[in-house]
């Protein structure tokens, strides 16, 4: 029993941060608590965070979302994986893809076989044995969750959406006898005597909204976990050295792709997120190298169809908060820190965050050991996505310009350090507790920016050479056939979700 439940909680910030939080804690929590969200439309939203990963998902099923509905409201599209070009050699491209790939047979995962059958064939492609990969190959989208009556795992996928027209749908959800928002700016926060934990805000209107656990949307400005807080902030700038974006729409371009692209440029890499009505562009680069006239430039000129108004500049340090939850405070979103957008984390971060609050929710005390617990946890998650996401930029063989001979030529940290060793040694992965990447995740940006294994596991020899050819012809069949029995994205975007219907 809790002597000092948690009855008000005070959300500061709007934006897909600040209603996704309301939205899941009214769910989790009903009407036990009272939640006031303070947001004000003089301040702008980010609003770039067009793509997904697949965990959003698990949002829609708990907040009994139509998916259909959704997408319809957000013109939105669906993304079986990121498409990376020219990060390991000028001219090369891959997809990571959120599909299995193969089947895992015995003790042993399905890439050693794979790894096995290349040094017999050097042209076995990986991909041909990826769902997600052949389907995304056609343009084509189907909801799979299995290949027929095979073993064969079937579709995984994620969306794009408008961001800000996610904010929206889920603020309509929110009950308003559990959800208040108040349109306002917090110019003042009060922090109670002896213990420091935060009392109240102050509105620009003279407004006190008082609480008992305060939760952090506001942004890259951190007003309650850094200007009243004084956190502290931990900048990873030394191993992803991209500082800036510059975020452009253009008109909609055929065919309807369901992939996000990524496209590594001089200094870093552009964005292409196609959504119904618009494809969302950016490009994400070091102000070291770039400067912001430059980056407008090449962004403008690597676009897919006619510009929608004019790029807007964003500044970051990729990073996180010392504590994402500090006394009374949760930090959520860029609030809590910034992950540059190459793998689409920002928007699971704000998720994951929520899932950990309510797996450890408090009384109005914030019991230290709840406390440290979510800031381990948390730190674990922001550390093993950092380090997935600096193999993009170290595992590059590029040496035409200044930027990718820095990444060529940085330390990593250590834990990133072994798993390319057991890998290059091995063609081991092993997935570190309960990290967002998964095997397959890391082995086709391994294997898709040129880290070849010298070995693969011996179990995969107990086949005899016909057995693998067996083994790997049929599935590499399954999946092709399966690919080419989905209709065309667009079309299946049309008939299932299309905007305005």
């Amino acid at each position: 029993m809790h002597a000092a439940p948690i009855q008000h909680v005070v959300i500061v910030g709007g934006g897909t941060a600040g209603w996704m939080t309301a939205a899941l804690l009214a769910r989790a929590l009903g009407k036990a608590v009272r939640i006031r969200l303070i947001e004000s439309d003089e301040i702008g939203i980010v609003g770039v965070g067009e793509a997904t990963i697949p965990q959003i998902r698990h949002i829609n099923a708990f907040l009994g979302i139509d998916e259909d509905d959704m997408l319809k409201a957000t013109q939105g599209t669906f993304k079986l994986g990121v498409q990376l070009n020219d990060f390991g050699r000028l001219g090369d491209s891959y997809l990571h893809a959120f599909s299995d790939i193969g089947l895992p047979l015995g003790l042993i995962g399905f890439h050693h076989y794979w790894l096995r059958q290349r040094q017999h064939d050097p042209s076995s492609d990986l991909w041909a044995y990826s769902l997600n990969t052949q389907a995304a190959n056609e343009h084509r989208f189907a909801r799979m969750d299995k290949v027929g009556d095979t073993p064969l795992g079937g579709i995984k996928y994620a969306y794009h959406f408008d961001a800000g027209l996610y904010g929206q749908y889920l603020r309509k959800r929110c009950d308003p006898a559990v959800v208040t928002r108040t349109e306002g700016k917090v110019v003042a926060v009060k922090l109670r005597e002896g213990d420091g934990f935060i009392e109240s805000v102050q509105l620009a209107s003279g407004e006190i909204v008082a609480g008992d656990l305060f939760i952090d949307c506001s942004g890259f400005r951190g007003l309650l976990i850094e200007g009243a807080l004084h956190t502290g902030y931990e900048s990873w700038q030394h191993w992803l050295p991209c500082d800036r974006a510059m975020a452009v729409a253009c008109a909609r371009s055929e065919p309807l792709w369901p992939y996000t692209r990524a496209t590594a440029r001089t200094a870093g890499w552009q964005w292409r997120v196609p959504l119904q009505h618009r494809t969302g562009n950016g490009l994400v680069y070091a102000s070291k190298h770039l400067s912001d006239d430059e980056a407008s430039a090449t962004l403008l000129a690597n676009l897919d169809g006619e510009v929608i108004g004019e790029p807007r500049p964003l500044r970051f340090t990729t990073g996180m908060r010392r504590k994402a939850w500090q006394r009374n405070c949760v930090a959520l979103g860029l609030a809590a820190g910034f992950m540059e957008p190459l793998e689409s984390t920002s928007i699971h971060l704000i998720q994951s965050g929520i899932s950990r609050l309510l797996a450890m929710f408090p009384d109005r005390h914030c019991d230290p050991l709840l406390v440290d617990e979510y800031n381990r946890q948390t730190r674990f998650e922001y550390e093993s996505i950092r380090d997935f996401l600096i193999l993009h930029y170290k595992a590059t063989e590029r040496d035409d310009t200044p930027f990718w001979r820095q990444c060529a030529g940085m330390d990593i940290p250590p834990g990133l350090v072994r798993k390319l060793a057991l890998f290059r040694g091995h063609g081991q992965i092993f997935r570190e507790r309960e990290e967002l990447f998964t095997e397959v995740a890391w082995l086709q940006v391994m294997i898709g920016q040129r880290i070849e294994p010298q070995a693969y596991h011996p179990l995969a020899d107990v086949l005899e050479q016909a057995q693998l050819d067996g083994f790997l012809g049929d599935i590499r069949t399954l999946v092709g056939r399966a690919a080419a029995s989905m209709p065309d994205h667009a079309r299946f975007v049309a008939e299932h979700c299309l905007a305005g219907i």
